[in-house]
């Protein structure tokens, strides 16, 4: 199996640190808000990745951290706290904020058949090891005490921006002035924050009241669930230059050498060909997609159709179009479910091993969903190659073991209408059939045509 890694900008064969274990971080959310469409596709990324891992046979420890503190407003360490500014505007403590946009972020993934990894770590039940982290950085030489916190020293580490490739030197010099002078460098990030009384989400520290940054948070828990080195670190593109930078240098700081052997990244979801904001009133979500009477399964099937590491572009009629392609799918699946023809095993064969092969190189999924396509189109219908979608179907997480015949729905009809067959269906309970009769030509004349079947009256247009 080969995946891209984002650090050596190539593709790798992917071999585990330990046996046949892979011990593997995901970036979870920062649970102050509702987790919009292109959050989720990060998490779409992840859960196939698990998924193929799994396939593969290999053992996961998978951690995804909630980050329900620390993370400030801007990425750069400015601003308030999301939590806290979230929890002024709704008048709520920042625990009940926490408490409730994690239980939706979990109903969201849950509707999406994203597994939840095997560690959930909340930031806040973690301070501890934060703490004793920032110490060893501070005993170390790297981590500097200013008036409002503890900085990382960006210029101790010589090879800081290695996984973005950023000309740190070339931005700063084009950049705004920095609002901190006590920082040595205009990038160095901070480690702990030192809170002012009024600070709701605060705790005892060397350093006095404080809270983390959002940087070491990952770095900490990673190391508590994971040990000082691990296979896999995921999250999406939008934390290269800041987040997962940071991460790798405090990280390296404090061990000497590198806690993450590949990194990978999911790629933004455009709207309408632009970033989503919510100044622009874009940033869907899951509820946005079921008040409009879609399928969240069908959000899943678009992010299917796009490589992880490839833009995606959401338009209403893209994720109406997924709708109709997910459901016949699911109605070819339906059709080998029922069918009754024997199919030569070298078919199947070759069917999954090109699944796998497009699986297994770097999670191309598009690929993969072509050869789905294939079996699902096979003029022959077998039980056979039902068994087989339901296996690739391990991968794509649709629900095609689930898969039942529709249930025939009524359009409906002019209440005139409505009340004739009333009637009719009363005469015939009278045994009136002159009247059941003549009641059944007239609504002929107007255009409706009856069938009694055992599971009662059916009408259809002529």
């Amino acid at each position: 199996m080969k995946i891209y890694n984002t650090l050596t900008r190539r593709k790798e064969e992917l071999k585990p640190i330990t046996d046949n274990e892979l011990r593997i971080y995901s970036c979870g959310p920062t649970v102050y808000n509702y987790a919009h469409i292109g959050n989720l596709r990060t998490y779409v990324f992840m859960d196939i990745l698990r998924r193929v891992l799994k396939y593969n046979g290999f053992k996961l420890k998978h951690v995804m951290n909630i980050t329900d503190v620390g993370h400030l407003v801007s990425d750069a360490d400015e601003g308030e706290d999301k939590m806290m500014k979230t929890a002024k505007e709704q008048q709520k403590s920042p625990w009940e904020i926490a408490e409730y946009y994690t239980g939706v972020f979990f109903r969201d993934i849950a509707a999406l058949n994203i597994e939840k990894p095997e560690i959930i770590a909340k930031a806040t039940e973690h301070i501890d090891e934060m703490i004793e982290f920032v110490q060893g950085l501070v005993e170390k030489g790297y981590g500097y005490e200013t008036s409002d916190g503890i900085y990382f020293d960006i210029s101790k580490l010589p090879d800081y921006g290695k996984l973005s490739g950023i000309d740190l030197e070339g931005q700063m010099a084009g950049a705004r002035v920095e609002v901190n002078d006590e920082k040595r460098h205009p990038a160095d990030f901070a480690l702990w924050k030192k809170a002012p009384k009024e600070h709701i989400m605060q705790w005892p520290s060397p350093w006095g009241m404080g809270y983390p940054g959002w940087h070491i948070e990952c770095s900490a828990m990673g190391r508590k669930y994971l040990g000082d080195t691990f296979d896999i670190h995921t999250g999406g593109v939008d934390h290269i230059p800041v987040h997962h930078e940071n991460e790798i240098a405090q990280s390296e700081a404090l061990l000497g050498h590198p806690a993450v052997k590949y990194w990978m990244h999911g790629e933004f979801l455009l709207v309408d060909n632009g970033k989503m904001s919510k100044s622009l009133g874009n940033t869907y979500t899951i509820e946005d997609l079921k008040a409009r009477g879609l399928n969240p399964l069908a959000f899943r099937y678009l992010c299917l159709n796009a490589h992880y590491r490839n833009k995606l572009n959401f338009t209403w009629d893209a994720i109406q179009s997924a709708q109709v392609s997910l459901d016949r799918l699911l109605e070819g699946a339906l059709a080998h479910k029922n069918g009754t023809a024997s199919v030569d095993a070298e078919l199947i064969a070759k069917f999954r091993q090109d699944f796998e092969e497009a699986i297994n190189d770097d999670l191309n999924i598009p690929r993969a969903l072509g050869i789905v396509w294939n079996v699902v189109r096979y003029h022959e219908k077998s039980k056979d190659l039902f068994d087989l979608l339901v296996l690739m179907d391990s991968i794509l997480g649709l629900n095609i073991d689930k898969v039942q015949p529709k249930e025939e729905k009524q359009e409906e009809i002019d209440p005139e209408i409505e009340e004739l067959i009333r009637q009719r269906q009363q005469a015939r309970k009278e045994k009136n059939w002159k009247l059941a009769d003549e009641i059944r030509d007239k609504l002929k004349e107007m255009g409706i045509l009856l069938k009694d079947t055992p599971e009662g009256v059916k009408w259809e247009k002529i």
